[in-house]
C-alpha cells in the first residue's frame, strides 16, 4: 500500500471535522438514518488516476437479476494497485479511528476480505432497487454498521441516474445524493437503513468503490438478523410483492443454512 493514501484520507476527514459530524447526527431527522458527504475525498489529479484505473467492464463480474443490475469485482490483484491502495486505505486504522469519532460507533472492524465490498460499474440502464443490506458479515460473528461509499466517476451529473438513495423505513420518502465524483458518502446501516441507486440514464459509466465496517455489537443495542432484504420503487406495487416473498424465502433459507448456500466472493490476496 501506497503509505500517503490513508494519511490524505484521515487528514480530508479531519479538515471537516466537526461539520462532517454535524451534518451525519442531524441527518438522521430527514430518513431515520444517519449519512454524511464529504466531497473531493482525494487530491484531483489522484482522484483522476483512480476513475482511469478502473477495469473494463468485461473484466469485471456481470450480476444481473430483478434486484440488480452492475459490474462487480473483487479480484483488486488482477489491476492497476492504485485500486487496491485507495480500497484497504479507507480501511486503514487511522481512517478508522477518525470514522469511529465522526460516527460515534465505536471499535469498528474493516472488511479485508472485502465479504461486502469492492469496485462496482454501472452502464446505462444498470440499477441496485432498494434494499437493506444483509446484517452481518460471512461468519454471522459481526454486524454491519457503515457503508463507506467513493464515487470516482469525472463529470458525473443528477441528470445521469445512478444516484444514491436513502429511502425511510416504509421505503416511501428518500433522500437522493448525486454520485458525483470523488465524493465520499458514509451511512449507517441498521434494520431500516433502505437505500438503492436509481437506473442509469448516461452513456458513461458509473464507478464505486464500496467499503463496509462491522462490530460485534448491534448498532441497535440487541440481537437480529436479516439476508440482503429488497423491496421495489413506490411505483414498482407487483415488484414489491415478488419482492417480499423473496426476502421471506431467501430468509428461511438462511436460518437452515446460516451461512448460505453458494460460495462467497472474497478478496484473496496477500491482505485477505
Amino acid at each position: 500500500m501506497q503509505n500517503f493514501l490513508p494519511d490524505i484520507i484521515a487528514q480530508r476527514l479531519y479538515a471537516d471535522f466537526e461539520s462532517v459530524k454535524a451534518s451525519f447526527n442531524q441527518s438522521i431527522s430527514q430518513i431515520g438514518v444517519r449519512y454524511a458527504v464529504i466531497d473531493d475525498l482525494l487530491p484531483l489529479e489522484l482522484a483522476q488516476r483512480v476513475s482511469r484505473a478502473f477495469p473494463h467492464p468485461s473484466k469485471m463480474r456481470f450480476v444481473s437479476s430483478f434486484r440488480e443490475r452492475k459490474f462487480t469485482a473483487k479480484n483488486l490483484d488482477s489491476f492497476d494497485p492504485l485500486l487496491s491502495d485507495v480500497t484497504f486505505s479507507i480501511q486503514h486504522q487511522k481512517v478508522v479511528s477518525i470514522v469511529e469519532a465522526i460516527t460515534g460507533i465505536k471499535n469498528q472492524v474493516p472488511d479485508p476480505n472485502l465479504y461486502a465490498g469492492g469496485l462496482s460499474t454501472m452502464a446505462s440502464g444498470h440499477f441496485l432497487g432498494p434494499h437493506l443490506d444483509n446484517s452481518h458479515d460471512g461468519s454471522r460473528k459481526f454486524y454491519r454498521t457503515l457503508n463507506l461509499l467513493y464515487y470516482i466517476s469525472p463529470g458525473w451529473t443528477f441528470e445521469d441516474g445512478g444516484n444514491l438513495e436513502l429511502w425511510d423505513s416504509r421505503v416511501s420518502s428518500r433522500v437522493t445524493i448525486s454520485s458525483v465524483f470523488n465524493r465520499l458518502v458514509i451511512m449507517e446501516t441498521n434494520p431500516w437503513s433502505w437505500h438503492s441507486v436509481s437506473r442509469v440514464n448516461s452513456n458513461k459509466l458509473r464507478h464505486c468503490i464500496s467499503n463496509y465496517y462491522f462490530s460485534e455489537s448491534s448498532p441497535i443495542g440487541q440481537d437480529y438478523f436479516n439476508v440482503t432484504a429488497f423491496s421495489a420503487w413506490p411505483e414498482q406495487r407487483i415488484l414489491r410483492v415478488v419482492s417480499k416473498i423473496d426476502r421471506y424465502l431467501r430468509q428461511g433459507l438462511r436460518y437452515i443454512q446460516p451461512t448460505g448456500f453458494g460460495k462467497q466472493d472474497l478478496y484473496k490476496g496477500p491482505r485477505g
